[in-house]
């Protein structure tokens, strides 16, 4: 079989079997291509089946030359990798090319934080006259002061905080 078939192939598998989103499909379809047009490009005449680890290496190489983001040259390689599983699967090839292929480390962005003021302006910002207000207030109090997230001050309970209080009293020795 040739690119254009396995690549067809891929598409169904990733469409039907994986229920990725036409975006995700997309994506990961051109990545298949840009290693195809990369073979073409260095005059290899490979088929799919025949591309090894060291040529996948060298795309990932000329990838990275081409000055892309970590982050998409960590998609295209999770694109070839997921194009390999499905040649594998479809007993296409024996050897997956991709085992030893490693990304980019990416890094963890860290979450962007409000300054002093622009809490101090939320919470003043409030509406005290209200019963929700004063629950607002608290609550965000509670996040400012405490560094919980979200999901950890709406799941919180008094029980929560009574056996945090026990614990702090019972270190102290009270």
């Amino acid at each position: 079989m040739n690119w254009n078939s396995h690549i067809k192939g891929f598409e169904s598998w990733l469409k039907l079997e994986k229920s990725l989103s036409s975006n995700t499909i997309e994506g990961y379809k051109d990545d298949v291509i840009k290693l195809f047009h990369f073979l073409e490009y260095k005059e290899l005449q490979t088929q799919p089946n025949d591309v090894t680890s060291v040529q996948l290496a060298e795309f990932i190489t000329w990838v990275s030359e081409l000055g892309v983001s970590a982050r998409t040259q960590a998609r295209i390689i999770s694109g070839i990798k997921s194009f390999y599983k499905y040649l594998i699967l479809e007993g296409g090839i024996r050897q997956d090319p991709t085992e030893m292929l490693e990304g980019p480390k990416l890094g963890r962005k860290l979450p962007d934080v409000l300054s002093v003021e622009e809490i101090d302006a939320i919470i003043n910002a409030i509406d005290l006259s209200k019963p929700e207000g004063e629950r607002n207030k608290a609550m965000l109090e509670t996040l400012y002061s405490s560094g919980l997230r979200v999901s950890e001050l709406v799941n919180l309970r008094i029980s929560n905080i009574a056996e945090s209080v026990g614990f702090l009293n019972y270190r102290k020795g009270k």
